[in-house]
């Protein structure tokens, strides 16, 4: 195989981090005071929903909320999306590293939020746009060596979130998707919104997997990057799961991991059908994987390759967010084109 672009390790890396930050326990004692209690603000007390306080546990750290926090940085595209899509704009400070194209319907609020970097924002960036609530979508977002440990905002008097995908639990599907809404539906006090979303979610996942049921399973080779070797989703990802409902099967399945390294020769003894390319920056573009997969002889008896079906999917879709029901639907329709005619 000729040599392309480096394979991109990040989510090996950033798992790894998260598991690291999942041993951090931290308490954060807040404001005990409530609607009613008298010595308290009337003004502040008033504006505090129905519900509070609330509990959560995240990752190993249990936070109290009294009051729905009101200046939130997100750092990763796909907590923002999900903020977004639950009408939280207004209380967005501040986001950082967007991985792909925003949803179209998103576009304009997500512009309207200040970007505070291209990549992970340093702590003295995300301190500058004095939030009450920092929400990571990966967890390099709390990567201690950067000095963003959530140790470190605590101490600023910050409350943090890790999406759930990186508290190490192994294996995700959709349920992850809806807990994820629902836990930031609660803690910003609009569950009625979170459990709306879900319902809309869990409807666009129904239809799309409606629309293929009954259909043979394509086989199904996903292509993150990679030359020497291929850089893959295993069996405990959640594009696994987004495959499946599609009407297809992730032929590396068996890979007892959310990421792996596999080789070529295994891609070919698998004779996928389909390939989904993964689309994010760092990893080479869209076009240059499809080039590089095109080039190459050992693989043109591959029935993807040499019917070049290609299905491509932005990485945000095949992570704990909104787009993930997206995503069932865009690769239904590569799997089995006609049920959609």
């Amino acid at each position: 195989m000729s040599q392309l672009f480096t394979p991109a390790r990040t989510r090996g890396f950033l798992r790894a981090t998260a598991a690291a930050v999942a041993l951090s326990s931290v308490l954060l004692t807040t404001n005990c005071g409530a609607a009613g209690e008298s010595g308290g603000d009337a003004k502040a007390t008033a504006a505090v929903p129905a519900g509070f306080p609330v509990t959560v546990d995240n990752c190993g750290v249990r936070t109290t909320y009294d009051r729905p926090p009101s200046r939130v940085v997100t750092i990763h595209q796909h907590p923002a999306e999900l903020m977004l899509a639950l009408g939280l704009k207004d209380r967005m400070v501040g986001t950082a590293f967007p991985d792909s194209a925003v949803l179209p319907e998103l576009k304009e609020d997500y512009e309207a939020v200040p970007e505070l970097a291209r990549k992970e924002p340093s702590f003295e960036e995300v301190l500058d746009a004095e939030p009450d609530f920092v929400y990571g979508g990966y967890g390099s977002a709390f990567a201690e060596k950067e000095g963003r440990s959530r140790t470190a905002f605590a101490d600023a008097g910050i409350d943090t979130y890790l999406n759930r995908e990186y508290c190490g639990k192994k294996k995700v599907t959709m349920e992850d998707t809806y807990d994820e809404v629902r836990t930031i539906g609660k803690i910003f006090g609009v569950a009625d919104r979170a459990d709306k979303l879900v319902t809309d979610l869990k409807s666009r996942v129904g239809r799309a997997a409606g629309k293929v049921e009954g259909e043979p399973d394509v086989p199904v080779f996903v292509y993150d990057s990679g030359d020497k070797a291929a850089f893959t989703a295993g069996g405990k990802s959640l594009g696994t799961e987004l495959i499946r409902l599609a009407g297809g099967e992730n032929v590396f399945a068996d890979l007892d991991d959310v990421f792996g390294d596999v080789s070529w020769e295994q891609v070919i003894e698998r004779r996928p059908e389909v390939i989904a390319v993964y689309d994010y920056a760092g990893a080479g573009s869209v076009e240059q994987k499809k080039r590089f997969l095109l080039s190459q002889p050992a693989l043109a008896d591959v029935p993807a390759v040499r019917n070049k079906r290609f299905v491509v999917l932005p990485l945000t879709a095949t992570l704990v967010g909104i787009r993930s029901a997206y995503a069932v639907d865009d690769l239904a329709r590569g799997l089995h084109p006609e049920s959609f005619r």
